[in-house]
């Protein structure tokens, strides 16, 4: 949507396109505000599409002590499991337990007997060496003691942004990216200081445009003091960066996500398939580069994930030859002082400057939570009634089976496809070739979806394509090279680009899956 068609006077502008500017756009429209929502770069393009991929209630936050926020996320996860099926599901995980490590068999037992409490029924058992050993067959057997089941959830997080925002969209939201805010107007004389609008530059164009509002979020997660210094001296955003390794599946072959502790600082660490691969991660430490620099996985988080995996796993040698991709997310986290990255809490603040609200930290998986807050707190200084409804669902209802004419897809396919995009996978599938309905090789993806994306979803460069709309940037070889030709005959077309400019996006695009998403050496 070019700037130039956008009208003048809002509501509310949003800033940032991650899981809590579109959690928050959803919120508002259904409030009933006029609301606009701009990102500098792509939607999701920050931490929200480089997450551990899990919805899940934070396991680890009861042994913090974090009581309220282990709760308000086991309720969020169920909710969604509901809401969104599809896009958010059920995942079985597996917790061995060795001699002479902690956490023990009791305060394991208890941690999870809390956890069921708190969602309302029993997800877990204990399992002897032997079943465990039957479920995990590919772990150390040497000291196992048994291990713990349980049941949590994981997502494709840079869909769930986009349905989001999709959604918001549909029902008179307005969402535009690669547009920055790079000034926050506001009024001088008697009510100094309140905010009156914004001024944006479309970051591809350098297109300026002035808009009028009552009040601004900025919902930009790491990057919130940017825009909105800390009020408290005495407490900043700390970056931390989490990275993962992307292994196939046939290199880690791992039925159930396996959960297990790390033996040089006793860290939990994880191997989570997802979506035909499998997600090695994550790790915890200081994100110390340029907060407009692309965030990659450093050599020294490489060797620290595969010694966990190697301790572990150990007649399957794994080594970083065998890795096909890695991503690294930055997690904005407000510092208490705690030395250790890990130990800092990741519960959400909101800081409110005279009509300019700024929310940041937090969980995926609460994003409704964190735009129920920050809506509350900007209410005040907007003209209309905010009329929150947070007992309706937040996703549009979508069938529960295949349409009539399901053109040879599985229902799990369909399931799939409704996820992610709503009632509009019906759309999809029937504009698509019969060809094009086949899946990537050693992925879910459709290769129809493709171009639906580029024709529908706001794609401005090929990485919104490979990295977000679609995942094949990291669930294929070399960042889908070898699938280039196909993308370019589907998308080209549709996206209007010649021959030129396909060709430089496809050279940025590697340049970019080079710098930032292949394993380091």
């Amino acid at each position: 949507m070019e700037l130039d068609s956008l009208p003048e006077q809002w509501d509310l502008v949003v800033i940032g396109g991650g899981i809590t500017g579109a959690g928050i756009l959803r919120e508002a429209v259904r409030a009933g505000l006029k609301t606009l929502l701009v990102e500098k770069r792509d939607f999701a393009s920050g931490t929200s599409s480089r997450s551990s991929k899990l919805v899940h209630g934070g396991l680890r936050y009861l042994k913090q002590g974090k009581l309220f926020l282990t709760k308000a996320s086991v309720e969020e996860r169920c909710r969604l499991l509901n809401e969104a099926p599809g896009l958010v599901e059920p995942l079985g995980f597996l917790w061995p337990l060795y001699a002479g490590q902690r956490p023990g068999k009791t305060a394991m037992s208890l941690g999870l007997t809390l956890y069921d409490m708190l969602s309302g029924r029993k997800q877990h058992e204990f399992l002897d060496p032997a079943r465990f050993a039957l479920m995990a067959p590919h772990i150390r057997q040497e000291g196992l003691k048994g291990g713990f089941r349980f049941t949590d959830a994981q997502v494709d997080d840079a869909r769930l942004v986009q349905r989001l925002i999709n959604e918001a969209q549909a029902a008179g939201g307005t969402a535009v990216n690669y547009v920055s805010a790079v000034q926050i107007k506001r009024r001088r004389g008697r009510r100094a200081k309140e905010v009156v609008g914004v001024e944006v530059e479309d970051t591809d164009t350098q297109k300026t445009r002035s808009f009028s509002c009552r009040a601004v979020i900025n919902a930009t997660g790491w990057w919130a003091e940017t825009i909105h210094p800390s009020p408290n001296p005495k407490r900043h955003l700390r970056p931390l960066r989490g990275s993962h390794l992307v292994f196939p599946y046939h290199k880690l072959p791992v039925a159930q996500a396996i959960t297990f502790i790390h033996p040089g600082d006793g860290r939990p660490v994880f191997a989570i398939p997802w979506e035909g691969v499998v997600l090695l991660g994550t790790t915890d430490v200081d994100h110390r580069e340029d907060v407009y620099t692309v965030p990659s996985m450093s050599r020294q988080e490489r060797d620290y994930l595969l010694e966990a995996a190697r301790s572990v796993f150990p007649f399957l040698d794994l080594s970083a030859a065998d890795c096909m991709a890695t991503f690294a997310g930055v997690r904005p986290v407000l510092s208490s002082g705690k030395k250790d990255p890990s130990k800092e809490s990741r519960e959400h603040v909101v800081w409110v400057n005279k009509g300019l609200v700024t929310v940041t930290g937090g969980k995926l998986t609460t994003f409704r939570r964190l735009a129920a807050d920050a809506l509350r707190a900007v209410a005040p200084f907007l003209t209309r009634t905010l009329n929150l409804n947070l007992s309706a669902p937040v996703f549009e209802s979508v069938p529960q089976a295949p349409p009539r004419e399901n053109r040879g897809l599985s229902p799990e396919t369909w399931r799939r496809l409704y996820g992610r995009y709503g009632r509009a996978a019906e759309e999809l599938v029937k504009g698509s070739k019969e060809k094009d309905l086949e899946t990537a090789p050693g992925t879910h993806t459709l290769f129809a979806e493709l171009p639906w994306a580029a024709a529908n979803e706001s794609v401005r460069h090929l990485p919104d394509l490979l990295l977000r709309r679609t995942r094949l940037g990291i669930l294929t070889p070399q960042g889908a090279r070898e699938h280039l030709p196909r993308v370019r005959s589907l998308c080209q077309p549709v996206l209007g680009w010649d021959d030129e400019h396909w060709e430089k996006e496809e050279a940025d695009y590697l340049d970019l899956w080079n710098r930032a998403y292949s394993c380091p050496t």
